[in-house]
């Protein structure tokens, strides 16, 4: 029966892979950027095609869950992702990679609503929570290696985009293998959710502060990830290919960190694990102002991603303890929150070209740890 499981568990491991493609909106921007000569404002709006479908599409793919399945919907999620991958080799311009990115943004909406719940109904109990912390790894491996292949392709091969087929022939295999795989689902006795029902729950102030929190979470996310190789760029005159490795920093820490977070919430409160996150960010997020070497930068970004690491889940956490008997709705708006990495890069993108500098970014990812240190006093 365990190894039944195994094998059943292995596809929906490579779709957590595929999950993690959101994050080559990072480096794919600031390439798309260059090769087209736009403005922060202008190249910024790439990522809010990905993230703005997480406000339009989380409730209504829980409710499309609800009529076709978990199984399906992850099927569906690799499939529109895939097409994603391979819209930029029908032809390459800023509009056709807006496409690309909105195929991303929906194809992933609709992975990260149906795969944590397809994985309950492979395995229970202990090895639940062990399952979706590998999942998270398995998804991080993406997020560190699109830029290293995207380097990769530039320095070698003269084309940064070969990324794109990569991504899309890998992500073939868990799309083919969980079709061909039977996972049999406990049927839902709750009623769908709808928008009305979700969005009444933030007159709840608890909520609400909770869900903004998500937001400038998933903000500093997608807002690093953007500006960490613009700002070696900008101040050492380094080349995008090289610049690029920032991200890898910044996941690599961020896998780190939410590996030892397991561990380490074990022991100690969320409370004092969630400030203690917010002050790394804290020191990173300053020293970005000033950092001008490359470990110095380097370091910077590692904080940031060793704080950002468990922001999310000791936030969904505090929002599933307060109304139990609304959690489907709860959770619905904590997904929806994850739209921050549509909002806040466009601001930054703003600031950045108005300051001719990307310390415009920096001041928009301070803000958005200031607010967490607000909310730090109403975690309990």
């Amino acid at each position: 029966m365990k190894n039944m499981n195994i094998i059943k568990l292995i596809p929906v491991m490579l779709a957590f892979l595929v999950m993690g493609y959101v994050d080559l909106v990072g480096i794919a921007t600031n390439n798309i950027k260059i090769d087209f000569q736009l403005s922060d404002t202008v190249s910024n709006i790439l990522p809010s095609m990905v993230f703005l479908w997480f406000l339009a599409l989380s409730i209504p793919t829980s409710i499309l869950m609800n009529k076709i399945g978990r199984h399906r919907t992850v099927i569906i999620s690799l499939i529109v992702t895939f097409l994603a991958m391979v819209t930029p080799l029908v032809g390459y311009n800023f509009y056709i990679m807006l496409l690309s990115f909105a195929l991303l943004g929906i194809g992933n909406t609709l992975m990260q609503v149906s795969l944590n719940p397809l994985v309950t109904n492979i395995v229970n109990g202990k090895q639940l929570a062990s399952a979706l912390t590998f999942g998270q790894f398995v998804k991080a491996i993406a997020s560190f290696l699109a830029p290293i292949i995207a380097s990769w392709a530039a320095v070698s091969l003269g084309n940064w985009r070969l990324l794109f087929p990569v991504f899309a022939a890998i992500s073939l295999i868990p799309t083919v293998w969980l079709y061909f795989t039977s996972i049999e689902e406990t049927p839902e006795d709750n009623t769908s959710s709808t928008f009305k029902e979700c969005f009444a729950l933030l007159a709840n102030k608890s909520i609400l502060m909770l869900f903004i929190g998500i937001l400038v979470h998933v903000g500093i996310d997608v807002g690093t990830n953007l500006t960490a190789p613009k700002i070696l760029m900008e101040r050492l005159g380094m080349s995008l290919e090289e610049a690029g490795y920032a991200i890898v920093v910044y996941f690599i820490f961020r896998t780190i960190g939410c590996f030892s977070g397991t561990f380490i919430l074990s022991v100690i409160s969320s409370r004092k694990f969630f400030i203690t996150s917010v002050c790394l960010m804290l020191a990173g997020v300053a020293g970005l102002f000033f950092a001008d070497t490359t470990m110095l930068i380097y370091g910077c970004i590692a904080l940031l991603g060793l704080g950002n690491s468990n922001i999310f889940p000791m936030i969904f956490s505090q929002a599933m303890q307060l109304i139990p008997s609304r959690n489907n709705e709860i959770s619905g708006l904590m997904i929806m929150g994850i739209s921050g990495g549509a909002i806040f890069p466009l601001f930054m993108g703003v600031f950045s070209d108005a300051l001719q500098s990307q310390n415009g970014a920096v001041i928009i990812l301070t803000i958005c740890i200031a607010y967490l240190v607000f909310l730090f006093s109403k975690i309990k």
